[in-house]
Order: C-alpha cells, then structure tokens, then sequence
C-alpha cells in the first residue's frame, strides 16, 4: 500500500523494528538515557536552546498542553486560521475557558502579518497569539512565520505555534525566529508511529505558565519538566514510540538535516508539476505550498470521494480527501518523512488511473 497522506506516515523497516525491541523499566537507568538522548537531538531538528519536552499524546494533545498551561480562564487569545487545525486551536481555548478572537483566513491561501498587526492593534489587552505553520487541511505552509513572530514580539505577546507537519521536514529556527511555545508529532515527518509530541517552551512561556491558572493534570508542562530532570516522564510512556524515535533520529541526522529539507522541496515540486500535468489545479495559493502536502482541486463534475475510493481499491494508493468544508472539493497527497522519488512517482501513477476511472480526461492523451 502506498500510504500518501499527511499523516500518520510510512514507517521505515528498521524503525518500525525498533519498536520491537524489549520493554524496559520507565523508571530506570535505561529509560533515562534514551529521553536524554532524544530530547536533545529533537531539540537540534526543534534548532533551539529552550526546554523540549515529550509527551505520549498524539499532536492535539500538544496543542492543548499549549492552550492549558497558558490561557487564563476568561483571557482573550488572537488565533491566525488558515484551516481546519487552526480552528482547532479556538475549539481547545473555549473549551478551557479562554476566549479566542479568530482571525480567519480563506482556506487555501495563507496569514498576512500585516492583518495580524491590525487585529492586535485593536485588541491591546491581548497576550497570547497562535497560529499554525504548516496547514495539511488545505497544503499552505505559513512562509511568513518569522514576520509573524515579529508582530507578536511588537505587541508583548507570546506566539505559540502549531508546527506539527512541518518540523522535521521543512526548516523552522525556532530560536531564530523567537517562537516561544512550538508543537511537532511524531506520525509526520519524523517517520515514527503516532504516540509521542514534542513542546518546546521558552523563558517567557515558563513566566506565563507561573501566572496561568487553568486547571491541568496529564498536559501539564510544568511537571513534564521537573519529571525529565530526573529522566522520566509523568505517567507510563509510549516507550517502544521512544525506540522508534530514537532510531528513527539515527536516519535522520545520516541523511542531514539540508538534505531532508532539499528532498522534500523537490518531491513537492515534483508532486505539483505531476498534478498540473495531469490537467489537475491546485488548492493552495501560489508561493503558499507546502512540501509536505499538496492539495489538488477535484475537476468539476468528478466526484471526489469517488475518486479516493477509486485509487485506494484499485490502485492500492491512499490519498487524503477533504475535510469540513473542502469535503469532496480536494484531494490531499502527502509526501512528508519517509518518502521518495518512486513513492511520488507511483502516488502519480494511481492518481492518473484513478482519474480515468471516474471520466477525467488526461491532456494530451489520445
């Protein structure tokens, strides 16, 4: 099966193997030394000095360790959405209690930092902004994160970002740009199984932590610090996840981090120029694609749900559809963590059969 989706990802053998290796004691010396280790080589990928922890929860549970240890019951949050997960960020501020200001975006095209400015300008008592990078529900990729991350600093406000589909496979200088709280998974680009994400929290989000009262127990950063002190996590870890990432850390930092990143530009490049062929448009808006995922509008009078049955059935090739509004309006090809030219090409290849299954007709096809 060829697994083309945003996520979880396909797993390299000997990762996956990895995770077959014999249980240990999570709170002995064993355990301490592999969270050692992979907090600080994640910690190279996250490019920053700040506090990085792990925790077994999938990426929504990063986002929500995010909102719950630094949103006040009450406190308004300036959101930038650009999609279905950004707007997942307001779901989990109202459910604690937070009062999130949306600034929505339209789907397909990505924030201006300029309209940020202008929201937060209005909105002086604000503190917090969140925004996501790397948008898999419509393939946009923020690119103008750094300037983003300046209007934040201009208005005192902590910038907590979504970069769960981007980190590992598209370069994010955390310390750089001065991103104060950032959450990646372990499903996307890092070619591990799902289980574990990743936090990464600077000084001035451990200060509003000290000073945020939401009620927290199992996301609670705070104790997932003081715990890896000692080389051990709150509760019981997803320690094969842990084998995994550690291995799958091995490969990556072989292959280098500028070569992960260069092939993942050009199998994105790749994977639009094959859809454009294909006499397919796609979604996200140019100079916004993302290299981990490309949407493609499904043509008019083709249905798209069909079309993904289609190509999973007959072309043993998992796409994503659309999701919310975009349902049966777009296709989803994810090409990020363990993936190749030949898994590109073959995700083309089932597309192009999938198409003339349900009546698209192929340009320049006799």
């Amino acid at each position: 099966m060829n697994l083309r989706i945003p996520g979880p990802t396909p797993v390299p053998a000997e990762v996956a193997q990895a995770g077959a290796a014999e249980m240990i004691n999570h709170r002995g010396p064993e355990f301490a030394a592999l969270i050692a280790s992979t907090t600080d080589r994640v910690k190279r990928v996250f490019q920053t000095e700040n506090d990085l922890l792990t925790i077994t929860a999938s990426g929504t549970g990063g986002m929500e360790a995010a909102v719950s240890c630094h949103v006040n019951p009450g406190e308004k949050v300036l959101i930038a959405t650009v999609g279905v997960f950004g707007k997942r960020f307001v779901d989990i501020t109202r459910a604690y209690g937070g009062d999130p200001i949306e600034l929505p975006f339209e789907f397909g095209t990505s924030a201006d930092p300029n309209k940020i400015d202008q929201a937060l300008d209005e909105n002086p008592d604000i503190r917090t902004l969140m925004v996501t990078h790397n948008e898999t529900s419509t393939g946009v990729t923020n690119k103008q994160l750094p300037q983003i991350a300046e209007v934040a600093r201009k208005h005192d406000c902590l910038i907590i970002v979504d970069a769960i589909s981007s980190l590992s496979s598209i370069p994010i200088p955390v310390d750089e740009w001065g991103l104060d709280v950032v959450v990646s998974g372990s499903q996307k680009g890092w070619m591990t199984g799902p289980g574990l994400c990743f936090v990464s929290c600077s000084a001035r989000s451990w200060e509003k932590q000290a000073h945020t009262t939401t009620p927290r127990f199992y996301l609670d950063l705070q104790k997932h610090k003081d715990y890896l002190k000692n080389g051990q996590t709150p509760a019981t870890p997803a320690v094969n996840i842990f084998f995994q990432l550690h291995k799958s850390l091995d490969l990556m930092f072989e292959e280098g981090m500028d070569a992960i990143y260069e092939r993942h530009r050009t199998l994105a490049q790749m994977t639009r120029d094959g859809a454009r062929s294909l006499g397919l448009d796609l979604f996200a808006e140019e100079g916004s694609e993302s290299d981990t995922v490309t949407s493609i509008r499904i043509p008019d009078g083709i249905d798209g749900i069909e079309l993904v049955k289609v190509a999973r059935e007959e072309f043993d090739t998992v796409f994503a559809g659309g999701q919310g509004p975009l349902r049966g309006q777009i296709l989803r090809f994810g090409h990020l963590g363990y993936v190749t030219e030949e898994h590109v090409r073959d995700g083309l290849h089932a597309l192009e059969g999938a198409l003339e299954r349900v009546g698209h007709a192929i340009p320049n096809r006799a």
